[in-house]
């Protein structure tokens, strides 16, 4: 299981750290990624990591803002955000897939097998 934690509300140009736990098994083998979903939208893809942390990858609206980051030993990954504006309030989820050992990451939420529930965040303008 993943569960997702960290969100809440927060102004605009202000930072939140997202934390995704894992449980149940390990997911140190398999590319963690991070999706979010406002209300009305498709749920849309934030930034992936691998497992090794050698291949990183973020949305372009999320680059320069947003860092993803995993701590292998704790089974557990991390979403710093900073500069968040009003377009970032969505439930936040996180996501792993395989194969395991994958050297790329993906976008393709057909390619995430396991997903936690979403953290909310709200920026507040």
């Amino acid at each position: 299981q993943l569960q997702a934690s960290g969100g809440g509300l927060v102004q605009a140009g202000g930072s939140l750290t997202l934390s995704c736990a894992a449980s149940g098994r390990t997911f140190s083998s398999l590319v963690m990624g991070w999706f979010r979903q406002s209300p009305g939208k498709e749920r849309e893809y934030v930034a992936a990591i691998n497992w090794n942390s050698k291949n990183i990858d973020y949305a372009d609206f999320a680059k320069g803002r947003f860092t993803i980051s995993r701590d292998t030993a704790k089974n557990t990954v991390y979403l710093q955000m900073s500069s968040l504006v009003p377009e970032d309030t969505a439930a936040y989820h996180c996501a792993a897939g395989g194969p395991p050992y994958r050297a790329v990451v993906s976008y393709y939420r057909s390619e995430y097998e396991y997903w936690g529930q979403g953290t909310l965040v709200t920026v507040s303008s």
